[in-house]
This record gives structure tokens, C-alpha cells and sequence, in this order.
């Protein structure tokens, strides 16, 4: 488990992070959401050692991890701008973090690397933006390490490798509990693949909720009542979040799970009534208006 404790950082005057407390449950894709300059990176960088908080504590698997080699070799970290030496191909990168990591799969990487067609012989300098983070992931998949960070990873992937490298993060993670831990700017590129979700903004958590939980208590109706005092009975029977009126057809996303929604709706006289999924971007939408955060300007698409 990964545990961060009222964590914090500052550069001179500006606020990067502040008092950020978030835990990461092993075994699960925890996808860390916000715009450019919400603390994101700032964080990851933090986890994984690269910069010392200045307050606060980060704890994984129970150790620290600034200064702490034991606890470094229990992930591997994938920067917004992957590094690679200078003229290397991914045959020298392979030798290289063969040497660091003790569990590297040698043979899975040079399978993938002939799965996604690039050449092993070929120098890294000359690969496109989205080659060079289809190799890095496969290089930080393949080190066989507990977890793995991945700061902006899959932008820049097309949908084909996005599909592809989300095969392999479920097939790791039954194989031998890998953890991906995801920041992204998109939150429509983490929907279908992670499990644990943490809104950042402006250097704090917005909110930090597991999304099955969030999408099973959270419902969208669309109702067209028989009459006003129908509509009044429901609203005040349900645990309304917003409603939208367009002609007779009301809109409204209300907390609680399927089955409670769908029996109080069943006691209302409606025309016509329907229980919608919501998509991942609605449900965030709701959750943060509710706490006074206008989500929209964070969703980019």
C-alpha cells in the first residue's frame, strides 16, 4: 500500500502541493485526475523519490521512500518525457534496467517489442513521441516491479496501443498484482481502466473514491411525470444532486443505488421513466458540483 499524510511542497512563493493525503491500495489501477499544474507530477515525483516533501509523510509497503534505495526498487517511474541514453536502442535500455531490476523479464519484452513492431536495433532518438512512450511502458511493464508510475503515459498513444497496453496492465496485474498508478489531464482516457480515482486541483484532493462505488450510488433518471405534484412527491422522496428541465422531460441525477431509485420512481404516476448509466465524466460533474467545484473547466477533451 502506498500512503501519502498530509502531504506538501512548495517552490519559493507558489502552493505545488497542499496537505495531500490519499491511500493506494495495492492490486488496483488508481488513476490521479487534474489539469496542467494541479500538483499532479508534483506528487508523483514525491512517491517515487525524486523530490522530498516538505511536510507530511509518504509511506510505501510501510517505508519511507526519499534516500531509500530498498523501497526504490519496488517500483518503476514513467515521466511525462521518458528518458533514454543518448544514441541507445531498446536492446541497450533492456541490458540496462536488467542490471537494476532483478525481476526484469527479459523474454515477455522482446515478445512485446515484436507484438508492437518496434525494433529493438533501432535508435531511440528517432522514434516518434507516441514510440517512445510505447517503450517505456513496455520497459517499466517489463521490470517487474509492485508498481508502476506513470505520469501523462498514454498521451500521445493511439487507440490501438492504448487498448493494447490496458491488455497488458489486466493480465499483469492477475499474474503477479501489479499496481499502475496513472496521471492524466484526460479523464475520458482512464474510464475503462482504472479502479480507484483521485481528483486533484490547485494542489489539493478534490475527492478520492473507488468507482464502482461511485457509479453504483449515483443514478441519472429521465422522467416525464403525469403531472407537477408527481413531480414534486418523487423529488422530495429522492436524494436529489441536480435536475434539468427541458419541456416535460425532467433529468435528474440523484444519489442512491438502482434498485432504491427504480421503487421509489415505481410510486409515482410518470408517462414515461427511465434509470441511464452514467459515464465517468458525468458522475464527476455531479460529485463536484455538490462540493462547489465547477468540474467542467478541468475536463478536457
Amino acid at each position: 500500500m502506498i500512503e501519502l499524510t498530509h502531504v506538501s511542497k512548495h517552490f519559493e512563493e507558489i502552493v505545488a502541493v497542499n496537505d495531500v493525503s490519499v491511500k493506494i491500495k495495492e492490486g488496483c489501477v488508481f488513476g490521479m485526475i487534474g489539469t496542467n499544474g494541479a500538483g499532479k507530477s508534483t506528487i508523483m515525483r514525491m512517491i517515487t523519490g525524486v523530490l522530498k516533501p516538505d511536510g507530511g509523510e509518504i509511506l510505501i509497503d510501510g517505508k519511507e521512500v526519499y534516500d531509500n534505495v530498498e523501497s526504490k526498487k519496488l517500483f518503476f517511474f514513467i515521466p511525462d518525457e521518458p528518458y533514454f541514453f543518448s544514441n541507445a536502442t531498446l536492446r541497450d535500455m533492456e541490458h540496462y534496467y536488467s542490471s537494476i531490476y532483478d525481476n526484469f523479464n527479459r523474454d515477455k519484452f522482446y515478445q512485446y517489442l515484436e507484438h508492437f513492431e518496434l525494433d529493438k536495433k533501432r535508435k531511440i532518438n528517432t522514434f516518434s513521441k507516441g514510440m517512445k512512450k510505447q517503450a517505456a511502458l513496455l520497459l517499466g511493464i517489463c521490470a517487474g516491479t509492485k508498481y508502476l508510475f506513470c505520469d501523462e503515459t498514454f498521451d500521445g498513444l493511439d487507440p490501438v496501443m492504448r487498448q493494447g497496453v490496458k491488455s497488458i496492465f489486466a493480465n499483469e496485474m492477475e499474474e503477479r498484482g501489479l499496481t499502475p498508478i496513472i496521471a492524466s489531464h484526460n479523464l475520458r482516457e482512464l474510464e475503462d481502466i482504472c479502479d480507484h480515482v483521485g481528483l486533484l486541483h490547485k494542489g489539493g484532493v478534490l475527492l478520492s473514491k473507488d468507482l464502482e462505488d461511485m457509479k453504483c450510488n449515483i443514478q441519472k433518471v429521465q422522467c416525464v411525470f403525469a403531472d407537477k405534484e408527481e413531480e414534486q412527491k418523487i423529488m422530495q422522496s429522492l436524494n436529489v444532486m441536480k435536475v434539468d428541465h427541458r419541456g416535460a422531460l425532467v433529468t435528474i441525477t440523484v444519489r442512491g443505488s438502482r434498485e432504491d431509485v427504480t421503487n421509489l420512481l415505481a410510486s409515482v404516476d410518470t408517462i414515461f421513466c427511465e434509470v441511464l448509466p452514467l459515464s465517468l465524466e458525468e458522475i464527476f460533474i455531479s460529485e463536484t458540483e455538490v462540493i462547489g467545484y465547477d468540474i467542467k473547466k478541468l475536463i478536457l477533451n
